[in-house]
């Protein structure tokens, strides 16, 4: 309900309120007027000299008695017409108390179906969104400790194994050129990996920390996923596999920033290359329709099991350890695809049996850029 709704509405009320009351008033005096002038009829015709009667007589003194009982009744009415909504109204006075004084488990009772209810709905919407917010903010601090644990991990390990290596090349002892060739490539490679490391990490934490602005417009997804399969053909060629790109349509044009899901779908082909390679094929697969576009990639390779199926797209999150230190994986490549899938409003799933492990992405066609940090491609 608008402000402007809620005032209208609140003074509506009240001037019914004041308009009843004012009514019950006059009824009630043109009664009391009547029954004082009866008595003050009866006590003349008895003719008895009392007080009250030599009172009734004043008439300037009993006009301003019945001006005085039309104030205190007009009151009684009024107060007793609005004492509903005046203690609805104290309920929410002290429920803004508590949360000023961080109270965020104060919740206000929504009864009835005028302004003051709409205000206890947004009170309670605010004080719900501030817990989120602060959850989302505790959650981003775990985040950020553990990012920071993890990290110094990643990255002493092969600092330690590249300063060993170039150590022993430079030590005083003369190594065989065969034996140097071969510490320079296993330095090389862990140098590699270390890039990769500090990509992954720089672009995950642009991505989930920092205000990465979406350049959306037209990408023609069959045509990047083709050129991205081509890109990667050398990797298929040493990793001794082969791949197959099925599509409903021969060219589908969505809405998206091309940049991040060539990314996206970079990071699921090299990970289907890297733990596909004992079934000797990767299948991507294009269904598109009017207002979704549904991208599969398929290795048949290492079955991930049902119970680390959850924990994919966390990050940092390796399945089995072991390989991903052979196949030089950082942990974070499923979770760039998976903030990737997000930023654009999709979803994407995983499912892994002895028929082969799917990685499903599911896309909006046509996508609201009227978001924040949100530009449209020129």
């Amino acid at each position: 309900m608008k402000n402007s709704d809620m005032s209208r509405r609140f003074r509506a009320r009240t001037v019914t309120n004041i308009v009843y009351a004012t009514l019950l008033t006059c009824l009630i005096e043109i009664f009391l007027i009547a029954n004082v002038s009866m008595v003050a009829e009866y006590l003349r015709r008895m003719e008895s000299d009392s007080f009250l009667l030599e009172l009734m007589n004043l008439g300037p003194i009993m006009a301003l008695l019945y001006v005085l009982a039309g104030i205190g009744i007009f009151s009684l009415i009024f107060l007793r017409l609005q004492e509903k909504h005046l203690k609805y109204l104290s309920r929410i006075s002290t429920a803004i108390r508590d949360i000023s004084e961080g109270d965020l488990n104060t919740n206000i009772e929504v009864k009835g179906d005028d302004e003051f209810t709409a205000m206890a709905v947004n009170l309670n919407r605010m004080v719900e969104d501030i817990r989120r917010l602060m959850e989302k903010e505790r959650e981003a601090e775990r985040t950020k400790n553990e990012l920071i644990t993890n990290v110094a991990h990643d990255l002493r390990t092969p600092l330690t194994s590249i300063i060993g290596y170039l150590e022993l090349l430079s030590g005083k002892t003369e190594l065989p050129p065969e034996i140097q060739k071969k510490y320079i490539d296993i330095a090389y490679a862990k140098a590699k990996r270390l890039e990769k490391l500090i990509e992954d990490l720089f672009g995950f934490t642009k991505m989930n920390y920092g205000k990465l602005s979406m350049h959306v417009g037209k990408v023609d997804i069959v045509k990047l996923l083709g050129q991205l399969l081509e890109e990667f053909y050398p990797n298929f060629v040493d990793r001794n596999l082969s791949y197959e790109l099925h599509s409903n349509v021969p060219a589908k044009m969505i809405d998206a920033d091309g940049n991040l899901l060539a990314r996206l779908f970079d990071n699921l082909i090299n990970n289907a290359i890297k733990y596909g390679a004992d079934g000797k094929r990767v299948l991507v697969q294009i269904h598109a329709g009017d207002e979704v576009v549904s991208v599969s990639v398929t290795n048949y390779g290492y079955v991930i099991p049902a119970d680390e199926l959850p924990l994919i797209f966390n990050k940092f999150y390796r399945v089995e350890q072991s390989r991903s230190t052979h196949t030089g994986g950082t942990g974070l490549g499923l979770a760039i695809a998976k903030s990737v899938v997000d930023m654009h409003g999709g979803t994407i799933q995983v499912k892994s049996d002895l028929d082969g492990t799917v990685f499903t992405v599911k896309l909006k066609v046509h996508f609201d850029v009227n978001k924040e940090n949100f530009e449209v491609a020129q």
